[in-house]
């Protein structure tokens, strides 16, 4: 054990009020033991890391609407993202998200703690580098390359989208539609779909106003799925110019899939892939 972290071990015993126990367990090559406060560290971790070495992952992280990795997280503690509960754990890295709040992160590296934040990714192309940052961090990079190298293998393989692909809008709660600088555009298009926010110069995200979508009748819409109970937001997924694609099940529901960088994204472009597939046999 570091000197640092020895007297991180002994802080955390005055503060809780009794002498913590030095841990007696030396993991394999010294493994880092790892925090993760975001959603999308969570599931590389899940992914990536030894399960000794998971102290815990976020509240999300069991969440089977946000994680594509709910189940697998049940297995380990969870933490609410408070810096001194994340000190008191006594890891040796904490992963966070680019939005991570700042204050809880300067906090934590003014305590002594390795903190590292993973950039937002906005395009499949990004995930192997990612993936291979991670693996870096955790010290697991074979793991990570093999990861990585299969997920450019199976980008490569993808059919280039072609001009005249069906369209694909998102229309999400209050007509919330994404943008082209998003990674949900890049899994609809490497999808072999067009993104309607493309053909009307819609690079950044935002309200799409009902009549707009209908005067651009898209192929196919990609929403998700309504939450129980009812709420203003989601009524207008029940208007009455939308029922067809409901009804033609021209609807693709974006899943947890399509929130973070992990390989698990490639599931969310078969999907798409998929729809676009049976829309082109429906035509013929």
């Amino acid at each position: 054990m570091t000197r640092q972290r020895a007297l991180r071990v002994l802080a955390a015993a005055i503060v809780c009020g009794a002498m913590l126990a030095v841990p007696a367990k030396v993991y394999a090559q010294d493994l880092p033991r790892v925090v993760s406060m975001n959603l999308c560290t969570d599931q590389m971790v899940l992914l990536l890391a030894d399960p000794e070495q998971i102290v815990s992952l976020s509240r999300l992280a069991r969440d089977p609407r946000s994680s594509s990795l709910a189940q697998e997280a049940e297995a380990y503690p969870q933490n609410a993202g408070g810096a001194e509960e994340i000190y008191l754990s006594d890891p040796d890295l904490v992963l966070a998200g680019r939005y991570s709040d700042k204050a809880t992160l300067a906090m934590l590296r003014h305590l002594g703690l390795q903190v590292a934040q993973m950039p937002l990714t906005k395009k499949l192309d990004d995930i192997p580098a990612q993936i291979r940052q991670m693996g870096n961090l955790l010290r697991q990079p074979s793991r990570a390359d093999t990861m990585a190298r299969q997920v450019e293998q199976t980008l490569a393989a993808q059919p280039a989208l072609t001009p005249d692909a069906p369209v694909a809008a998102f229309y999400y709660p209050n007509g919330y539609s994404l943008g082209v600088d998003t990674l949900g555009h890049d899994i609809v298009t490497t999808g072999g779909l067009r993104n309607l926010s493309q053909k009307l110069g819609r690079q950044n995200s935002g309200r799409l106003a009902l009549e707009e979508l209908v005067m651009n009748a898209p192929d196919l819409l990609v929403t998700t799925q309504p939450y129980r109970g009812g709420s203003r937001s989601e009524e207008i997924m029940l208007h009455p110019a939308l029922a067809q694609y409901a009804q033609t099940d021209r609807m693709v529901y974006s899943s947890p899939d399509w929130v973070c960088g992990t390989p698990l994204a490639l599931r969310a472009v078969q999907d798409v892939r998929r729809a676009g597939n049976n829309i082109r046999h429906e035509e013929k």
